[in-house]
């Protein structure tokens, strides 16, 4: 397994990835714009996992300069099972921690149990009980 960062060039296949995938939501935030101009902001923060020169897993990581942000963890079906998911949330982690980011979120849907299942077994992590979120798109 090799972990590289993520560049706006793997787009189409991160793409196809996210949208063969159950409990992904693809949306237009991550159109190739949108997508480019995060990993600008964010750099070397998302990551790739490649098997054999094959697309394998991913995950977005930006932060606001006080807390990190966690997108599209993903491992494709047939590496699951590997510790990709973990090396890439420890790597992920640990580039943030690197960039003075000590605290971290992740948003799951409700109707992903498998991604549930993997953030409740994570130590340290906490499905907290005292928010709710609230989103628009109505920014212009």
């Amino acid at each position: 397994m090799s972990i590289r960062p993520i560049t706006p060039a793997d787009h189409a296949a991160l793409l196809a990835l996210w949208r063969r995938t159950p409990g992904i939501c693809v949306r237009p935030e991550d159109a190739l714009q949108p997508f480019s101009a995060y990993l600008a902001r964010n750099p070397g923060l998302s990551l790739l996992a490649e098997m054999d020169g094959q697309l394998a897993a991913c995950l977005l990581a930006g932060h606001d300069g006080r807390r990190g942000y966690l997108q599209h963890l993903v491992v494709d079906l047939p590496w699951r099972g590997r510790g990709l998911a973990q090396a890439l949330l420890d790597e992920a982690l640990r580039r943030l921690a690197e960039q003075g980011i000590s605290k971290a979120h992740v948003f799951v849907l409700r109707d992903a149990p498998q991604a549930l299942s993997f953030w409740l077994a994570q130590e340290g992590w906490a499905k907290r009980e005292d928010i709710e979120v609230f989103s628009t798109n109505r920014l212009a």
